[in-house]
């Protein structure tokens, strides 16, 4: 015969029972002496207490608006620009294909020349962003970093960013050809202090 409990939690299994003691051995034995008077609790707590619906959808932030860049304000060693550009030209770099197994992977490599009303740069495109930077189009480039390459300053978008094409925004601003960022030369130079 099996004797009740006098309280309502439900019963605890002898293996959560067992995980709770070693917990507590493995605890007792790792402190450090200083804390051996504290005391270690283990509480179970049942799932249909936990409630995951709603409480965690509002408990989720607001997502944050993008703050856009100008190409002027772009800085050597920078990351996570937002950018409204358009592209000027493209040019194909490099195009390499390798047998991958059963298919053939291609790599494909794009100078593009992007700007906007405050200057223009050089972008490298990468693989599936080379069919998205077409002349004359409008991209939105989001979390774009500056690489440098050869002591010049490349805009970049890698796996954590993403590329935009707008077809509803026209361009309603002209390319500011004559401020070339990529054709500043940058050396990086290491200050000892004495």
């Amino acid at each position: 015969m099996k004797r009740k409990r006098a309280s309502d939690e439900p019963s605890i299994s002898s293996a959560v029972r067992w995980s709770a003691r070693a917990i507590s051995t493995v605890l007792h034995f790792f402190t450090p002496p200083e804390y051996n008077n504290l005391e270690i609790s283990i509480a179970v707590v049942p799932t249909s207490s936990i409630n995951v619906g709603t409480e965690m959808a509002e408990a989720k932030p607001a997502m944050r608006k993008p703050v856009f860049t100008k190409v002027d304000q772009l800085r050597p060693g920078t990351s996570g620009h937002t950018l409204t550009v358009k592209v000027v030209s493209s040019k194909m770099v490099m195009q390499k294909g390798r047998p991958d197994g059963s298919q053939v992977r291609q790599t494909r490599i794009a100078e593009c020349l992007i700007g906007d009303e405050t200057g223009i740069i050089v972008f490298t495109a990468r693989n599936e962003q080379v069919d998205l930077m077409k002349p004359n189009t409008i991209v939105i480039l989001r979390n774009a970093k500056i690489d440098m390459f050869k002591g010049s300053m490349r805009l970049a978008v890698d796996k954590w960013g993403r590329i935009e094409v707008t077809e509803t925004e026209p361009a309603d601003f002209a390319v500011k050809e004559d401020n070339n960022l990529s054709l500043v030369e940058y050396e990086l130079v290491n200050v000892v202090e004495e």
